[in-house]
């Protein structure tokens, strides 16, 4: 059979690179090819475990693909045949192509350590099957490690906690969300998961995990010893690249697939979406190893407007990295470079601070503490990076900060910027944190 649009893997890359492809070209026939009939909501997999209860709460619905008229054929690809243009799938069946795309996400990182293959050792994946799985050996566990402390390391240990287990989250930096958040913010949030019961072990690492047919325990690089009887990595992921290997498609320094500004890789016709895609820094310009469902999603937006021609002009000019996270109550947001990270690159920097509260006047209820940090390069005023911690409105604020800093925004350009207030939804005009973060850069910049 012949698909004119087929993608390779049905995450939310390959979903709305197929979305975006109907909208665009409703005359072509569009068919993604997935292992899985049911796939995750990525981002929602570490509430499964306590705010939604359930794995089947947590499923990435197809429907409006569908009614757009994408094909779900539910296989596994097994080759890849650029000169015929056709894939293989596990099936026996075949699939002949005009326009293919790789959208085959990644998988998660296990350590090279003794004992990682013992029964009650787990990673967070995307596939049901495995996450229900996980999900059962955590309601029969009683004390549960958790190794890495990123988004993933805590909002997973977060959300066991609510099931009455004992936790502890063990990361082997100075302090947690080491990769999107300065010092100061991942103290906010060890405070937070602290104060909710979450034992927190920064600057520690495992050396390997103890037990003989299940796992018992962990020990640390210092020899001391943690008693536990379910244990999750929560370290990383990589790219999912079997199948390019052997073809003439180049693969990038991280080990992803190579891609232009168009998500095109370097053989015609071929593109790649998401996390097995490589991506540069907004920025520097680097590789960037940033796999996040909203940069995979941009992606998908920018491959699938332009995969016949460049008729809607989308480019991707890298990675800013845009984060929220929420504990307790307790929202963080982040967009492009830490303070820590700009200074590595070499800016001269300038930071703007500023606390205030979320609504006007302060005596309103239901009201959350702001604060923002704002690092500006000190030559051109430019901003580099932002960082807030407060209420849900941190989620929305950090968003659009992510937008200026794609734009290219000033300190000057944030203190005269024209806002809207209602004391129910937001800070005083008079004291707006963002505003005032970014006054208060000004006066360093003179």
């Amino acid at each position: 059979m012949k698909k004119e649009i087929l993608i390779i893997g049905g995450g939310p890359a390959g979903i709305i690179t197929a979305t975006t492809a109907k909208k665009t070209y409703p005359e072509k026939t569009v068919a993604i090819v997935r292992k899985e009939k049911t796939g995750l909501v990525p981002c929602g997999i570490p509430y499964i475990f306590g705010t939604l209860n359930s794995v089947d709460a947590n499923i990435m619905g197809v429907k409006p693909a569908e009614n757009l008229g994408v094909e779900f054929i539910v296989d596994e690809v097994t080759e890849v045949n650029l000169g015929k243009k056709s894939v293989f799938l596990k099936s026996g069946e075949y699939i002949e192509y005009e326009k293919l795309i790789f959208a085959t996400g990644s998988r998660p990182v296990l350590p090279p350590i003794e004992g990682k293959e013992l029964e009650g050792v787990f990673t967070i994946a995307k596939n049901k099957e495995y996450m229900e799985s996980v999900f059962s050996y955590a309601k029969d566990a009683k004390k549960i490690i958790i190794v890495g402390g990123g988004f993933i390391g805590i909002e997973v240990g977060d959300e066991i906690r609510k099931l009455g287990k004992e936790v502890t989250i063990i990361e082997a930096m100075p302090h947690l969300l080491p990769a999107a958040f300065d010092e100061e913010f991942g103290k906010i949030a060890e405070e937070k998961l602290i104060e909710h019961g979450v034992t927190v072990k920064t600057n520690t690492r495992v050396a390997k995990v103890l037990g003989s047919e299940k796992v018992n325990g962990i020990e640390l690089q210092d020899g001391s010893t943690l008693e536990a009887d379910m244990v999750i990595f929560a370290i990383g992921y990589r790219p999912n690249t079997e199948l390019v290997k052997g073809l003439d498609i180049h693969l990038g320094y991280s080990g992803a697939i190579w891609v232009d500004e168009y998500m095109r890789t370097s053989v015609k016709d071929v593109f790649a979406v998401g996390d097995c895609a490589e991506h540069k820094d907004f920025f520097t310009r680097k590789p960037s190893k940033l796999m996040l469902a909203s940069t995979a999603v941009f992606d998908a937006r920018v491959a699938g407007a332009n995969l016949y021609t460049l008729k809607v002009v989308r480019e991707n000019h890298g990675n800013l990295g845009v984060f929220s996270t929420s504990i307790e109550g307790l929202t963080l947001g982040a967009a492009g470079m830490t303070l820590r990270t700009a200074c590595q690159e070499g800016f001269e920097c300038v930071v703007g601070e500023a606390k205030g509260i979320d609504r006007h006047p302060g005596t309103l209820p239901d009201k959350s503490k702001l604060y923002v940090k704002l690092v500006f390069s000190k030559e051109s005023g430019l901003l580099l990076g932002a960082q807030i911690a407060g209420g849900k409105s941190v989620g929305e604020m950090i968003n659009i900060v992510g937008l200026g800093l794609q734009k290219g925004v000033t300190a000057n350009d944030l203190v005269t910027m024209q806002i809207g207030t209602h004391p129910l939804l937001t800070s005083a005009p008079t004291t707006y944190p963002l505003i005032l973060a970014a006054e208060s850069a000004i006066m360093k910049l003179r």
